[in-house]
């Protein structure tokens, strides 16, 4: 039987083939790679500190340590998993199966220094921001970038489109279609910026941050600025400290709350877009074989939009839960976090789902320049905001007040209707002239 239809979860199920690449970075079997890299990280690093015992330790060698996670595979993940039925511990487990590789490679008699004075934390808050860190740079900043690529590409093709602004659902003064999509480029841009610039923060320094165990063993090393070296220039993370046994989270609250914003302003598109097909301004390829309704022939849904709205839905309340939750723990250490992280991937594997959705919908949408310029044609009372505008310039007496007067009278408000009042008003020809150059076309702005 497929794998994908006994998927609990539709990241693993139905939209699998959509989040593959988080398997590289948030899978299981992912996490015991990135534990067994920063763990063999930390060896070398103490053999260049050096200690003492590892004085001497052959650097050609090192090539030897970095395949043992460079060429990780899956059955080495399996020896892993193996190995925590025994130990009921991952991190531990993750020990114990580099401590087989360095007797394979005939190193036995160093492998007491894997995991050297450290506690699970230490490479828990070092593994995990690392995945999130690479898979940010890898996957998710180029797939925003995408989209605002794809949004401004339509935005200059359809600059020039005016079209009927609808400010609380009605009628109001006219915008470009261009200008409408610059809007969610321009703030886009701003958040993937923002993006950016949040550290991915990292914890290391023993069981409850003070470095105990080092200093019990090795007193004559400055282990601070050792774990600074280390998670700096070895693993390019920034590192938090103070800290308690656990990293603050604060940071990668940060992150999830950026790409909340983000994935908040795509709710929005994908709002505004339904709203322009369903207003008929926007038609959809059609693609052969394709049911828009099971019951109705005619209809073609906007699905796409569908679907993306209501992943993002799904992965902002995710995320909501890991940035309120995660930088909250109870006195020096508490498990609640440890739980809540192995799901880090689950909001990310919306996003992505979502945002494949929202470019497929895109890439489906045919402009129908036909019901647009119907649309601003049939309510000429939008001009009449520019009219009275203009009338303040002349020092006409309650501009406003004679407007308002005419655009709300019971019938249709048309160019004609329009003309006519103008031409009654006692100002200069030049301002009549003004005010009926006016058009719901023309009427846009800069």
């Amino acid at each position: 039987m497929n794998e994908a239809l006994k998927a609990i979860s539709p990241i693993d199920g139905r939209y699998a083939k959509q989040t593959l690449p988080l398997q590289d970075y948030f899978s299981e079997l992912a996490l015991i790679r990135y534990r067994v890299r920063v763990e063999i990280e930390y060896f070398i690093a103490l053999c260049e500190l050096p200690l003492p015992q590892l004085d001497g330790f052959d650097a050609n060698r090192f090539n030897e340590l970095h395949d043992i996670y460079l060429d990780f595979t899956e059955e080495d993940g399996l020896r892993v998993k193996e190995i925590e039925k025994t130990t009921n511990h991952d991190v531990k487990a993750v020990e114990y199966f580099i401590k087989e590789k360095f007797d394979a490679l005939g190193l036995e008699e160093k492998k007491e220094f894997i995991h050297f004075g450290l506690t699970s934390q230490d490479v828990n808050n070092t593994s995990i921001p690392l995945a999130i860190k690479e898979f940010m740079q890898e996957v998710m900043m180029p797939t925003i970038a995408e989209v605002i690529v794809v949004l401004k590409e339509r935005a200059e093709e359809w600059e020039e489109i005016p079209m009927l602004a609808r400010t609380h659902g009605q009628p109001a003064s006219p915008t470009r279609l261009g200008k409408e999509l610059m809007v969610f480029v321009e703030r886009l841009d701003q958040q993937l910026r923002q993006l950016r610039f949040i550290p991915n923060s990292a914890k290391f320094g023993g069981a409850t941050g003070n470095f105990n165990a080092h200093y019990a063993a090795y007193p004559e090393f400055d282990w601070n600025q050792f774990a600074k070296y280390f998670i700096e220039e070895v693993l390019d993370l920034q590192r938090s400290y103070p800290t308690t046994q656990i990293e603050h989270y604060d940071n990668m609250a940060a992150l999830f709350d950026c790409i909340k914003r983000i994935n908040t302003i795509l709710i929005d598109f994908n709002r505004d877009v339904w709203s322009y097909i369903s207003m008929d301004y926007f038609k959809q390829k059609l693609k052969d074989g394709e049911v828009g309704s099971s019951a109705m022939p005619h209809k073609v849904n906007p699905i796409d939009f569908e679907n993306s709205e209501g992943n993002l839905g799904m992965a902002n309340a995710i995320f909501e839960h890991l940035s309120a939750k995660l930088p909250i723990s109870r006195l020096q250490r508490d498990l609640t976090d440890s739980t809540v992280l192995r799901n880090v991937g689950v909001p990310f594997g919306h996003t992505l789902i979502a945002m494949n959705a929202m470019l497929r919908g895109i890439s489906k949408l045919v402009i129908n320049e036909v019901k647009i310029r119907r649309d601003l044609d049939d309510n000429w009372a939008v001009v009449a905001e520019g009219i009275q505008t203009i009338l303040r310039r002349e020092g006409y007496p309650q501009p406003y007040e004679a407007l308002k007067a005419l655009t709300r009278i019971n019938k249709a408000v048309d160019k004609e209707l329009l003309h006519s009042f103008i031409e009654g008003l006692e100002v200069s020809k030049a301002a009549k002239e003004d005010m009926k150059r006016l058009t719901p076309e023309s009427y846009t702005g800069i």
